[in-house]
């Protein structure tokens, strides 16, 4: 708990006066005023985010955070919780759409154990389990708080570690079969929205097993009964462990001052519950899409957020989040390549 308390203050709002000096020199470049829209947003976004008047990204990290849910035997996923397993060795042999993306980018990624259910000890995944899976929330809490608290702090250690190898730019990415199910949780929860409004249909469930999950999660929730003020509560009793990785990657970033790309609807319930326990994240985030899962329409509009993409995807992995890093890119890059007015000769 130390850890998060320490990372959790150490969390300063933007630097508005390099935001103030960055939005100077961008009215100056060769454009029309505003003329590339939110990538000049963007721009100052992350000069403020760095402290940094000519921001760079380079060398970006995709840390894909894996675990099971032991909601799942509700029959909330329309496939086995075996999947996982299977999908964590397709990343490390590289053959996953994320990493087809991150080396369209140059981004390294980093897969994660931290609580998929059984032994998932293959070469090249990091072993970071704090148990084998969470708990089923629709009959008790999905984990301790202290197990909450364990795997966000493993998130901070990562995004740290990731951070000292000289990585700029971090990204979000997750695996695990029934997240769509806690993220609705969490979402419904900590933005007291109608759960309804919050599920969707996850890895393509039909109409009655739809109807059953939404049912699932109002039971649970009433069940759990989560403190919506209590980003830790909420996560303990309806959250995965991924998420709670995914919460201390993004609080470290913030704390850092490295900008975090927040990948689809597990990433955004992530970062909920990171801005839950630490307000100023709210204007460190960057949300890279607009997931097919509607439950991520009510955390934009709780967290005042646009999206950057809208592609209808919906796999999760980190995947949209590497689609919209050239964005990232672009922004930081028209301010050390692009000309000003002045540079034209002209006042």
């Amino acid at each position: 708990m130390k850890q998060l308390q320490q990372t959790i203050k150490s969390i300063q709002p933007l630097q508005q006066d390099v935001m103030k000096k960055v939005q100077g020199h961008v009215t100056q470049l060769a454009k029309p005023i505003g003329a590339l829209g939110r990538i000049e947003e963007l721009a100052i976004q992350i000069a403020g985010i760095t402290g940094r008047e000519r921001p760079t990204v380079h060398k970006p990290a995709v840390i894909v955070a894996a675990a099971d849910h032991g909601i799942v035997t509700e029959g909330v996923s329309a496939y086995p919780q075996d999947v996982t397993k299977l999908m964590l060795q397709t990343f490390v042999q590289g053959k996953a759409a994320i990493n087809v993306f991150s080396n369209q980018i140059g981004a390294e990624v980093y897969v994660v154990d931290v609580g998929v259910k059984g032994d998932a000890s293959f070469e090249g995944v990091l072993q970071r389990k704090v148990k084998n899976g969470t708990a089923n929330f629709l009959h008790e809490d999905a984990m301790t708080r202290s197990e909450a608290v364990k795997a966000i702090e493993i998130g901070i250690a990562l995004a740290d570690e990731s951070i000292n190898k000289g990585h700029e730019l971090l990204i979000t990415g997750e695996m695990g079969i029934g997240n769509t199910t806690a993220s609705s949780a969490i979402t419904a929860a900590i933005t007291s929205t109608n759960v309804e409004d919050v599920v969707g249909r996850g890895t393509g469930l039909n109409d009655e097993q739809y109807a059953e999950k939404i049912k699932i999660i109002e039971n649970a929730i009433v069940a759990r009964n989560p403190n919506r003020n209590d980003g830790l509560d909420v996560l303990s009793k309806v959250g995965g462990l991924e998420i709670a990785l995914l919460t201390g990657v993004i609080l470290q970033g913030a704390s850092r001052q490295i900008p975090v790309i927040v990948d689809g609807f597990i990433s955004s319930a992530a970062a909920l519950t990171a801005c839950s326990l630490c307000p100023t994240v709210q204007e460190h985030l960057i949300i890279s899409h607009q997931s097919v899962e509607q439950g991520q329409r009510a955390i934009f509009a709780h967290l005042k957020k646009k999206p950057l993409l809208s592609l209808d995807l919906r796999l999760g992995e980190g995947t949209g989040a590497a689609l919209a890093y050239p964005l990232i890119q672009a922004s930081t890059n028209i301010l050390t390549e692009m000309a000003t007015f002045s540079d034209l000769g002209l006042e």
